[in-house]
């Protein structure tokens, strides 16, 4: 039944006149009442007649809105409610009623961000705890999927007015990827979801080509001077037809994708399409292959990488490869998770045995990056690619990548005070055959640098004066050996012969005990790395594959240098 506001306003006043138990309420001090509150809500005087109070009392009795109100009247004149703790805003709601605005509520909460929905934002509110304050008992029968922490839903509404009105906007965006915002001029022609995650659609120039922007990396959006610019080819309906998401390349056409689902996973991809496109080509014990016209694009292969082992891709072969290396990276990351247990462990091991050895310490998208970077640069300033010395200072880039977690963790673990004090590229080439004898390398921690003709570092022992012996100096220092390929007995991996790192060897007790000694085969595989302690007696296999072996090898030391003299290469962590 219809109820106009001067109604409840008189309901809602009665009601709160009824429940003041500390004054007696004749018929002529409800009228007065309920003037004085129309009066207040209106700001002019209505008139309220006698019949209409008595016809609201009436209405308030009834069952017709539900309120049932206990309104009695004793000694003939002064109205109360029978019940004391009655009021007309605790009254039940039918089971009927809490249904549906439990519905409505559920439904109206989908449209917060947008102008035209924000004065029913309160109401909804109120409504809703009413509704539960209601239902105590019951559950929710709607749960939309819903992100209330998304950023960028309060610019929703503001763009959602300007492609209405076809106006250009001054946006100041940061994706992910930049490192600082820009301020530039955007047409924007369309609000898109895609998995709860809002993006609107548009161009920065009329010759530039269609584009997203995420409205979680939005900064500030401004009306701009500038004349709108559609583009009379977008057409909404036609654009996303052969990409799943939103990140669609015009010139790019659909290709034909063939994926197997496991018969675990089958049901929920066949009763859930990943696109309209996708057909069910053959079925077996294990699971079906379907079929799908679209474009190879990132919300694709995110879609298959959720299945995880359930799919297979069949073809195209780009796709096929690219989720295989994803899925590759994605074991990667677990597999160099280095845990106190075995940093502790090499670090004793380092200090008792003189050398250690940890795979996994880089991913192999790390590697790559590594590689890719030397090659280009040896290549590109024709440098010596054997023993390139002071590596990091012709490339500081390289610092990114090889300064990571566990290197960092890795180092502190083994000395908290440790610099690194050189770092040398070594890339034994297939062609390349030789080998070094067992020997031991020597510390120095110099008071005097003496030029020596014939030298260009501190590597000619005689060249310098050293102000502490060699034992003391190896207890503050030590080398790590970053593998970037596979290191084997086959293409030279280091023999060592463990705990000979306590003193500095004649060269007759290096004859004696290599000659007496079972070595161990430092074998390391791409991503590991081999921490040494400068004394321990070690040689190099001799090569027996045509296998390239890159190596970068860091020095570390937590002793300063004398009388003011400065490492060529020094980084604190």
């Amino acid at each position: 039944m219809a109820v106009n506001k001067n109604a409840l306003i008189r309901y809602k006043t009665i009601d709160k006149c009824l429940q003041n138990t500390f004054r007696r309420w004749t018929l002529n001090d409800l009228i007065e009442a309920c003037s004085d509150a129309l009066y207040e809500y209106e700001g002019k005087d209505v008139d309220v007649s006698k019949r209409t109070v008595q016809l609201d009392i009436q209405m308030m009795r009834s069952d017709k809105l539900g309120y049932n109100a206990p309104i009695v009247v004793y000694n003939r004149k002064f109205y109360t409610y029978e019940d004391k703790n009655y009021s007309i805003t605790n009254s039940p709601i039918s089971n009927q009623d809490l249904t549906k605005l439990s519905e409505a509520v559920a439904f109206l909460k989908q449209f917060q961000g947008f102008s035209h929905f924000s004065e029913l934002s309160s109401m909804v509110q109120k409504l809703e705890d009413h509704v539960y304050t209601q239902k105590t008992q019951e559950k929710s029968l709607i749960d939309f999927e819903k992100n209330e922490n998304l950023k960028g839903l309060d610019f929703l509404d503001e763009l959602y007015q300007y492609i209405l009105k076809k106006q250009a906007i001054e946006i100041t965006y940061q994706s992910f990827k930049a490192r600082q915002k820009s301020t530039f001029t955007f047409h924007p022609y369309l609000l898109k979801e895609f998995r709860n995650r809002w993006f609107v659609i548009g161009k920065r120039k009329s010759n530039e080509g269609i584009m997203n922007l995420a409205l979680d990396r939005i900064i500030s959006v401004e009306k701009s001077k500038i004349a709108f610019v559609f583009d009379d080819h977008f057409n909404s309906d036609t654009y996303y037809k052969q990409a799943i998401g939103v990140s669609v390349s015009p010139d790019m056409g659909a290709e034909h994708v063939l994926l197997y689902v496991s018969h675990k996973q089958a049901p929920y991809v066949l009763t859930k399409p990943f696109h309209h496109t996708q057909k069910e080509v053959a079925r077996d014990n294990y699971g079906v292959t379907i079929s799908l016209d679209v474009q190879l694009n990132y919300e694709l292969e995110k879609e298959i990488l959720g299945l995880g082992e359930g799919i297979k891709v069949i073809a195209p072969e780009r796709l096929k490869r690219n989720i295989k290396d994803r899925l590759y990276d994605a074991v990667d990351a677990y597999e160099t998770e280095i845990n106190d247990k075995n940093l502790r462990t090499i670090s004793k091991r380092l200090e008792y045995k003189g050398f250690g050895i940890l795979n996994h310490v880089y991913t192999k998208r790390d590697i790559r990056k590594l590689k890719t970077k030397l090659d280009a640069y040896i290549k590109h300033n024709n440098e010596q690619a054997f023993g390139m010395r002071e590596v990091l200072i012709k490339m500081p880039e390289l610092k990114d990548i090889l300064f990571n977690k566990n290197f960092r963790k890795l180092i502190r673990s083994i000395d908290k005070d440790a610099f690194m004090t050189k770092a040398v590229y070594f890339d034994k080439s297939p062609q390349d055959n030789w080998y070094v004898t067992w020997h031991q390398d020597i510390p120095i921690n110099v008071s005097k640098k003496i030029d020596t003709e014939g030298f260009a570092s501190w590597t000619n022992k005689k060249g310098v004066i050293s102000v502490r012996p060699p034992e003391t100096i190896s207890k503050n220092t030590f080398s790590m050996r970053i593998h970037l390929d596979d290191t084997t007995i086959k293409n030279g991996a280091l023999k060592i012969i463990p705990g000979s790192h306590r003193k500095q060897l004649t060269d007759e007790d290096i004859k004696l005990i290599s000659a007496n000694s079972i070595p161990f085969i430092s074998e390391v595989g791409s991503g590991g790395v081999q921490l040494l302690k400068p004394l321990v007696l070690h040689a190099s296999s001799e090569s027996k594959v045509q296998r390239r072996r890159r190596v970068l090898h860091l020095e570390f030391s937590s002793l300063e240098l004398p009388n003011g003299l400065e490492y060529a290469e020094k980084e604190i962590f």
